[in-house]
């Protein structure tokens, strides 16, 4: 990359918008740093190679570009959908600007990724509705406990005075009822037990929740394995952990038992590392993502706005309280959970941070 061209090169190299420089014929002379991580390549190895190489978009685009470069017409695109080549899909905002010169032209691409942003600000309408279910939920459930104590002692009292035990089984009735729904309340309210957090590792948790999985069906079930044995381990509460994912799997296993035969059932585990990923508007160095992912029916497109709400079900025997439960676990870890359902894949992905020392 000639000085010329370039003369603040150190300047670019320590930019955050990933910056690309084409030569006339759409050739890689120079990307810094951002653009690196933002397309998983090198620029020293990709040095010389067709932008169509880099990343993928649509025909007419890549004929934008020659126009740009040849009439020395500057552009810009919004929420961009390109393809990199590891195959990983990126919606971006990118401007194209014409950089003429005595040899030959050159085209300067800025690259603003929009997939962050548009994760956090759906992460922060999710994290916004479940603050609002909670406050629901906990002022419900101070309305209804209050009179279920009075039923259960007005039934105790009233049983004690009956004359014949025959007539006792009415008010057990009652007593076993209210305890149903005050369990039930309890469940929906969640544990106000604090986390104990101690260095656990992800893959035990996981290791565990599958040998639960095994007894409960008999080993029918098929279990993928896709672990990264690299990930160190994180400061959390192991057997709450162990309650989030199990509840993930149990929902997984109940949508593909109830379209088809269990056998014929998939739930791969995968494990990954994330850098520099923002979780609620602080930014971890370091998180650990855990897709969950089954080969069911998928979640009904009306309900996948909903599915974290308490007693919302996909099935007319759920108590819908299983992925609220989970997802207050993850939340109290500083964590958060995505899911992406269409017919046949199904998948719920957890984000747990991996170190303290997160920046806003």
């Amino acid at each position: 990359m000639g000085d010329s061209l370039v003369p603040h090169k150190l300047l670019l190299d320590n930019l955050t918008t990933a910056i690309i420089l084409l030569d006339q014929q759409l050739c890689l002379e120079y990307m810094n740093p951002a653009a690196e991580m933002l397309l998983a390549v090198s620029g020293q190895r990709s040095h010389g190679q067709l932008v169509s190489e880099l990343f993928t978009e649509t025909a007419e685009s890549l004929e934008a570009l020659r126009l740009a470069v040849s009439e020395a017409h500057p552009f810009t695109k919004r929420e961009a959908q390109l393809i990199t080549t590891g195959g990983q899909p990126l919606t971006v905002d990118y401007a194209v600007t014409p950089l003429p010169s005595k040899k030959q032209n050159h085209l300067l691409i800025e690259i603003q990724p929009r997939d962050r942003l548009l994760r956090i600000t759906k992460e922060e309408a999710q994290l916004s509705k479940q603050e609002t279910t909670k406050l629901l939920v906990r002022g419900l459930a101070h309305e209804i406990k209050n009179p279920l104590g009075g039923i259960r002692g007005a039934a105790q009292l009233l049983s004690r005075e009956l004359p014949s035990e025959d007539l006792k089984d009415y008010t057990n009735v009652i007593i076993e009822e209210a305890d149903r729904l005050r369990n039930l309340v309890d469940r929906m309210l969640g544990s106000n037990k604090l986390p104990e957090l101690r260095p656990t590792n992800i893959h035990e948790v996981l290791e565990r929740v599958c040998s639960l999985v095994k007894a409960e069906t008999d080993d029918v079930i098929t279990l993928v394995r896709d672990y990264d044995p690299s990930i160190p381990e994180l400061i959390a509460d192991r057997e709450q952990l162990i309650q989030a994912v199990l509840n993930i799997v149990r929902n997984a296993m109940q949508a593909i038992e109830g379209q088809s035969d269990l056998r014929l059932g998939r739930i791969t585990l995968c494990t990954r590392a994330l850098r520099q990923f923002t979780i609620a508007h602080v930014r971890h160095r370091l998180v650990v993502k855990v897709d969950i992912t089954d080969n069911g029916p998928g979640i009904p497109s009306e309900l996948q706005d909903t599915i974290f709400y308490p007693m919302v079900s996909g099935r007319a025997e759920g108590t819908g309280l299983g992925l609220a439960i989970a997802q207050n676990i993850i939340s109290q870890h500083g964590g958060l959970i995505e899911c992406d359902s269409h017919p046949g894949h199904t998948t719920f992905s957890l984000y747990l941070p991996l170190e303290q020392g997160a920046t806003s």
